[in-house]
């Protein structure tokens, strides 16, 4: 009975880390919610972070440029490689 039970709680938990991070978010369009949501270890002061460099600066060119928004390092770019979108539309 125990086994069943770690069982049905390791399917729940793997459930529901893939809901967490459910793919790619475009970081020239996300709203600051679905950068927080999307992108690990960014929070909504990061997330808006984001925007706040977006408008200032226009569209990101590449993934990379966020390392020159504050709170950005090297690690959560390396992190969230493959999790990162750059488009205009």
């Amino acid at each position: 009975m125990n086994f069943i039970k770690k069982t049905i709680f390791a399917i729940i938990f793997v459930f529901i880390t893939a809901v967490a991070y459910a793919g790619p978010v475009n970081i020239n369009t996300a709203t600051a919610d679905s950068l927080a949501a999307n992108i690990k270890g960014v929070g909504k002061k990061k997330a808006e972070a984001i925007i706040a460099y977006r408008q200032a600066n226009g569209p990101f060119k590449s993934a990379e440029e966020l390392l020159k928004v504050k709170g950005i390092g090297p690690k959560l770019l390396v992190n969230n490689k493959d999790n990162l979108l750059i488009s205009n539309k």
